[in-house]
């Protein structure tokens, strides 16, 4: 079995408030090729590809990882009720951290681009961008990968809307079992914009592709159709499990589910950390962890979202090579961009060319990268 050897050089709102910015910490850039703290050395290897119509998954394996198990993902904590999620203009009570009595806060009025988050619970908490919380007045995403310490004050928390028409009477969310396909989280993440999000949820991600091109499995027209019946609120969740996006979307879920687990079983010393992503010939994404229990926790749902954007892309049968799949693995060349909450996380971005990489690393117990991201930018 052809295997590819690569070195690892780490696993790495519209408008926010001013309350918003001073919650994500110092802010700063960094000169091009300084070295962040806190990756891990070692070696990462792409296993061969696993494919089904126009997506193609390389497993990324590693013999070496950290210890993940004292953070509490968003889906977990909100189960368990160690994180709440509100809107603002919601009575926010949380427990001070000196064991004091708790205190109860209100952030003003609703926000559509921002809600209140606090973690109760005893573990940092991680969030990834693309994440989706479904409640409150509408349902939103997650608009950067952070960690939030435990038993932290409120933190204002910046989202973007992807249920456009609903604005109900709730204020809390419950549950985070999704996260939005590339197209959107590259705008979430990237671009920033909350009309760039919502044109990303129901456009598909076929624009600025050749007039030649196969056209998508899921076309812009049926999109359209399927919100006036199947989602009437324009709901991200209820646009894509409607029956005329599921049936397909499921269909690659569970062909490229059944070949990566032939690929990837029987592993000696080494483990699934991630995954480098292709649509047709274009390799367009990477996700990688720090360990595979992170990986484990997010891969259904991640292999969802990249199935939803294949099913939204030209049916093209091309298939990537190798050395264009290894290039997301490299560390890339250009200027960071770095926030930080000092001794719980940093988060930085580095752009070269067409390419894109965030990566958010803890600061405690001690320094390494919990979440890597390489993006191919789409415009």
């Amino acid at each position: 079995m052809n295997r590819i050897l690569v070195s690892m050089f780490g696993h790495g709102l519209l408008g926010l408030s001013a309350l918003g910015v001073a919650a994500l910490g110092f802010f700063w850039y960094s000169p091009t090729g300084a070295t962040p703290a806190g990756k891990q050395e070692g070696e990462w290897r792409l296993l061969d590809p696993v494919s089904y119509e126009n997506l193609t998954v390389f497993p990324v394996v590693s013999s070496s990882g950290y210890d993940t198990s004292s953070f509490v993902t968003l889906e977990e904590g909100l189960s368990s009720g160690e994180v709440t999620v509100s809107e603002q203009g919601a009575d926010v009570i949380y427990r001070n951290r000196d064991g004091s009595r708790p205190t109860v806060q209100n952030y003003g009025g609703p926000s559509v681009n921002q809600l209140v988050l606090v973690n109760h619970g005893k573990r940092p908490l991680l969030l990834l961008a693309g994440e989706l919380v479904s409640g409150g007045k509408q349902d939103r995403v997650i608009a950067k990968d952070r960690i939030v310490a435990p038993f932290s004050e409120p933190l204002p928390l910046n989202v973007f809307c992807v249920e456009h028409g609903r604005w109900s009477a709730g204020s809390k969310f419950n549950e985070a079992k999704t996260i939005v396909h590339p197209s959107v989280r590259e705008q979430a993440a990237v671009k920033q914009k909350q009309g760039d999000v919502w044109a990303a949820v129901t456009g598909g991600s076929v624009a600025g592709l050749p007039r030649s091109a196969p056209p998508p499995q899921v076309s812009s027209t049926e999109l359209a159709e399927t919100i006036q019946t199947d989602a009437p609120t324009q709901s991200y969740s209820k646009l894509y499990e409607s029956r005329r996006v599921s049936i397909p979307v499921e269909t690659v879920v569970n062909e490229i589910q059944r070949r990566f687990r032939r690929e990837t079983s029987g592993l000696k010393g080494e483990r699934v950390v991630g995954v480098v992503v292709a649509y047709g010939g274009e390799v367009a994404w990477s996700d990688i962890f720090a360990s595979d229990e992170l990986f484990n926790h997010y891969w259904n749902k991640l292999l969802r979202s990249y199935a939803v954007e294949a099913v939204a892309r030209p049916t093209l049968r091309e298939k990537p090579s190798a050395d264009d799949a290894r290039e997301f693995l490299r560390r890339l060349n250009g200027r960071e961009q770095t926030e930080s909450e000092p001794g719980v996380y940093r988060w930085r971005e580095i752009n070269e060319g067409g390419l894109s990489q965030i990566e958010l690393d803890a600061l405690a117990p001690k320094a390494f990268t919990l979440h890597r991201l390489v993006l191919r930018r789409t415009s």
